[in-house]
């Protein structure tokens, strides 16, 4: 591709229509959006062969999970930058092949720190390719068909959420070519070789014009923030919130304080830095990042009702992964209709969206509780109605109204408040849960724990919904 090609892609968003391979390259991008989420839901499955099988303690078990989120919710918005300066194609890529080679290390790890270590350049790795995905809808596709985009990207998660539910099931049980829990990360390798080639075919290179060079300390001050609020939440509940966690959870806004004027100073003297001031001067962004926040503290109805179905009712793994499918078949379907929603109502598909899993999730709440006994399936199917409606509406109202050139840092901004909120839910709305079962609970305390912890979180739901009420109607694309 000409420099004169990428220079009116950068500048000429509108010209991205006339570019026959953004739809190819669609499935390509979506797959950088598929792997992170598949691999964090499918490790949880695996986690008690993955104890046995490498003699890990119950500390390292846990840091095989927490050190890829934390990892990835921390540097989500220097890879979202990565892409505005160097290159989103290139970073994709890179992403790819680095996210795959991460994966065959876990994939061979022989003891608990070897794969610790794999699951921290997944996480490294995942940062610099995930944020391109959606910075490279934005650039790529026109504003008529950036909603349709935004569905399948929804529909992505749905999809990961399920396959993630179940390969890990299947793969742990079925021992294919004699493997065990490694199958779950070498099942990675063939579908990052065939993002690799498709890129490679399909991916146009956009970039922000006139990059400068990457803020470090902007970047050392962010990662230091965020780390001191992630792993805190992440870890806190487990290790029983020592004085150090306490004390790092404390001095993240202080640090936040200190990133917030050194990027003030840094544009005021003509630098680029690493998240533009002018960036939340904009309500509408804000809005749509608290939306998101109050929107993914959701993650914690997976583990309470994971929890609730297994502790409470003595289901197995596979049956509690299965009972989740009716929320994850209506966020699926949903997400596939939403470019639709989003034609016909504009913003307000996201009040719809925050309506629908507030009553679905309050008859979940009823159904649990005994007061519709036969509801349970119904709430979940109207709750994943809802979130699939949410999902890609609620992105489209972050990123839309952002200047293309900032669309790495946006995104990666985007997805960052996904895993902070993530991380809030469970550090949060888990320690309601927990605090309520009681040193001896059974199936009546599990029912009454789980049930507040949702209300907690229909709550959010509907203070969602109430935001979204602040953003302007705008004229749906055609």
């Amino acid at each position: 591709m000409t420099s004169e090609t990428t220079e009116t892609l950068q500048f000429h968003d509108a010209r991205a229509a006339a570019d026959p391979r953004r739809w190819p390259a669609l499935p390509v991008l979506l797959t950088g959006a598929f792997l992170p989420i598949l691999d964090f839901n499918v490790v949880n499955l695996a986690l008690p062969a993955i104890r046995e099988n490498l003699d890990a303690s119950a500390g390292e078990v846990q840091f095989v999970i927490s050190a890829y989120a934390a990892t990835y919710a921390v540097f989500l918005i220097t890879g979202g930058r990565l892409g505005d300066l160097l290159g989103r194609r290139r970073m994709f890529l890179t992403g790819v092949a680095g996210f795959t080679v991460a994966s065959v290390l876990c994939g061979i790890a022989w003891s608990p720190t070897v794969l610790v270590a794999g699951r921290i350049l997944q996480g490294l790795t995942a940062t610099v390719m995930a944020p391109q995905v959606l910075a490279s809808i934005r650039v790529l596709f026109p504003a008529a068909e950036q909603g349709r985009a935004l569905g399948f990207y929804g529909a992505t998660f749905g999809l990961a959420n399920i396959c993630g539910q179940l390969l890990g099931g299947v793969l742990v049980s079925a021992h294919p070519f004699g493997l065990a829990w490694q199958a779950i990360f070498l099942i990675n390798v063939p579908i990052g070789l065939a993002a690799l080639i498709g890129g490679m075919l399909f991916l146009t290179e956009t970039r922000a014009a006139h990059a400068q060079r990457l803020d470090v300390g902007g970047v050392i001050l962010l990662s230091l923030t965020l780390g001191l609020l992630v792993y805190p939440l992440i870890e806190g509940r487990e290790s029983g919130w020592p004085f150090w966690i306490v004390a790092m959870l404390l001095a993240s806004p202080l640090t936040l304080a200190a990133f917030v004027r050194f990027e003030a100073r840094l544009a005021a003297r003509g630098g680029d830095p690493l998240v533009a001031p002018h960036l939340l001067r904009n309500s509408d962004f804000v809005i749509g990042l608290v939306m998101a926040l109050a929107f993914y503290m959701l993650s914690s109805f997976y583990l309470t009702f994971a929890v609730y179905l297994q502790s409470g009712l003595h289901q197995t793994p596979l049956a509690a992964g299965l009972a989740t499918l009716p929320f994850a078949t209506g966020f699926f379907l949903a997400s596939l209709a939403s470019s639709y929603v989003m034609q016909w109502l504009g913003v307000r598909a996201l009040t719809l969206g925050f309506a629908l899993q507030v009553i679905g999730f309050g008859t979940v709440m009823c159904a649990v509780g005994g007061a519709l006994p036969q509801g349970l399936e119904l709430g979940l199917v109207c709750g994943g109605l809802g979130f699939g409606t949410v999902m890609p509406s609620v992105i489209k109202a972050v990123i839309g109204s952002i200047d293309p050139r900032h669309a790495g840092l946006a995104s990666g901004m985007m997805i960052s408040t996904f895993q902070i909120g993530a991380a809030l839910g469970v550090a949060i709305i888990g320690g309601v849960f927990y605090s309520l079962l009681g040193p001896r609970p059974d199936a009546g305390d599990y029912a009454h724990a789980f049930t507040i912890a949702l209300g907690c979180n229909v709550a959010l739901l509907a203070l969602g919904g109430w935001l979204s009420l602040w953003l302007p109607r705008e004229p749906a694309a055609a």
